[in-house]
């Protein structure tokens, strides 16, 4: 990932590691769709979309915060930088290569109620699917079996009549 970069250049980038996204990494702590980056009057902020190893800026779990540029984001285990053509405020750079955090994620990050109140997953765009609806799925599949067994006896037993 080291020297990776990714130009911000409409309106919303997504990020994830799916290739759907914008600016996809291939990379296990990073969710499938983990945020987005929106940008607006020259302003950054970036929006996490329920990803399970949450999304930092500068080491705080953040749900939606505008990104300054030199500022740290970080995605799973994945660290990523803003950068301008701007030279920064300090002159120099915090990080001259991308790195991987060793150690992983604590628990209490995982905390859904770090994402703030009224947090809505269904408005990010990528809710997951809950086990009621694999179970309503399940009892379609096995009645439609059901009733296409039923159907195939009554015709071979007409059939042998």
């Amino acid at each position: 990932m080291t020297g990776r970069t990714c130009e911000l250049k409409v309106e919303k980038t997504t990020i994830g590691r799916s290739p759907d996204n914008v600016f996809q990494i291939a990379e296990p702590s990073v969710s499938s769709h983990h945020c987005e980056v929106l940008l607006h009057d020259q302003m950054v902020t970036v929006r996490d979309l329920n990803s399970t190893n949450g999304t930092y800026i500068n080491g705080t779990a953040t749900t939606e915060s505008v990104l300054k540029p030199g500022e740290i984001l970080r995605l799973g285990q994945v660290q990523m930088r803003l950068e301008t053509d701007a030279p920064l405020a300090s002159g120099k750079k915090q990080f001259d290569r991308t790195t991987i955090i060793a150690g992983g994620v604590n628990q209490s990050d995982l905390d859904q109620t770090s994402r703030g109140p009224g947090f809505d997953t269904k408005a990010a765009g990528f809710s997951k699917r809950t086990n009621e609806v694999n179970r309503i799925f399940l009892i379609a599949g096995i009645i439609l079996g059901l009733v296409i067994g039923l159907v195939l006896v009554y015709i071979f037993s007409t059939i042998g009549k």
